[in-house]
């Protein structure tokens, strides 16, 4: 890396850009543009994301303060806020999801060989939605009650990195079950969810293509113990039962056999039974994968304080999910730099020391060691000193 670039430009090389141009494309995303193109777009709303920038003028005063390290950051100009708007108004979200999944694949291939702590041969996915709120009169197309906006995000987490791999934007109506319809099953894989995804229907597509589910029970599931097993009560296991469910439209759409766990959480006390149709791991897995879930409780939780997508720079759908699509750019692009370069930090404290030194010229591996940065290797520290005699 060049010492003398700034550190955002250094990480915007991480984008494959040919790709880039190509989905822009597609979509005519530069169709009769002649200033701010969505290469430009993607850097200020990349920069808007990193640096924490709550609004448009907030994002123009930054800019506009640094008018000479603009064009190092793929700028050719300061950006108008309402240069800005218009281009989150107008160009199609599908361009940045398109990005946002190349960037996921890219960093799903990294992580492919991280460790759960389960000891699985098998992908584990974690499947939820977290619901964004906002203003009705500000957001009148996000339905979802009569008084109140809001969107959902339904996400599929790979809990290796965690990251995501296929998500969502729905309006707050949207119920959770029916984002099963939207996931092309992976023969061999655990899906684990809550119990608003107990769909019986669907659940049995999963069965069907060769996946396995790890769901909780409803209350009133109606059903038949076919066989028990015998399971060791000192770890917190009660039951671990083969059963039939009995009510006419849940048998129809679900005539095999499943699984019914019971497990009291020794440090909670609190009682929980599961739903799985696999019947080849033990219990106590079946237990632990359900614990993992909580994984995609926490990237959600994550996303929500570090990154911006709870206050937004426009009010339409479009402007809404180009903002949505790029967070989730940078969340992969900072997983992605944090592997490729082997860095000892959270993506929390990269991305705090990135929005505090995105203009400075530092090169990107040194900004990460934290303490005195003169270790680093300076391509010009061979060049003699004016004044050493």
């Amino acid at each position: 890396m060049n010492a003398g670039r700034t550190l955002f430009s250094q990480v915007m090389d991480f984008i494959p850009w040919t790709s880039f141009e190509r989905i822009v494309a597609r979509y005519g995303g530069d169709l009769r543009v002649r200033k701010f193109r969505c290469s430009e777009q993607f850097r200020v709303m990349a920069f808007a994301q990193i640096t924490y920038r709550e609004s448009l003028r907030d994002i123009e005063a930054c800019l506009g303060a640094q008018p000479s390290k603009l064009y190092g950051m793929g700028l050719r100009e300061p950006v108008a806020r309402s240069t800005l708007a218009d281009a989150n108004e107008a160009r199609d979200w599908r361009i940045w999801a398109d990005i946002a999944a190349i960037l996921i694949r890219r960093a799903r291939k990294l992580y492919i060989n991280d460790d759960i702590g389960l000891d699985l041969a098998n992908t584990v996915y974690a499947l939820d939605s977290t619901t964004i709120d906002l203003c009705l009169s500000l957001f009148p197309w996000a339905d979802f009650r009569s008084t109140k906006a809001a969107i959902k995000m339904h996400t599929l987490l790979d809990l290796r990195g965690p990251i995501p791999s296929f998500i969502h934007v729905s309006n707050g109506k949207m119920g959770d079950a029916l984002a099963l319809d939207l996931i092309a099953p992976e023969a061999g894989a655990l899906y684990v969810m809550d119990r608003g995804y107990v769909d019986f229907r669907r659940l049995y597509v999963l069965h069907q293509a060769g996946a396995f589910f790890v769901t909780r029970t409803k209350i009133n599931m109606n059903y038949h113990r076919v066989y028990s097993h015998a399971v060791d009560k000192m770890t917190g296991l009660r039951f671990d039962q083969t059963i039939t469910l009995d009510g006419f439209y849940s048998q129809r759409h679900y005539p095999q056999h499943l699984r019914r766990v019971g497990f009291v959480d020794p440090e909670t006390s609190k009682r929980l039974v599961f739903l799985t149709n696999n019947f080849t791991l033990p219990a106590s897995t079946i237990c632990a994968l359900y614990k993992a879930r909580w994984q995609v409780e926490l990237f959600f939780k994550w996303i929500k304080q570090n990154l911006r997508i709870k206050h937004f720079y426009g009010t339409s759908e479009n402007a809404v999910k180009t903002q949505i699509w790029t967070a989730v750019s940078v969340y992969a692009l900072a997983a992605i730099i944090k592997k490729e370069l082997a860095l000892d930090v959270s993506l929390y404290t990269f991305l705090q020391i990135l929005s505090v030194h995105s203009f400075e010229k530092i090169q990107l591996s040194c900004a990460f060691q934290g303490g005195d940065n003169a270790n680093c290797d300076d391509p010009f520290d061979n060049q003699m000193n004016l004044f050493d005699f």
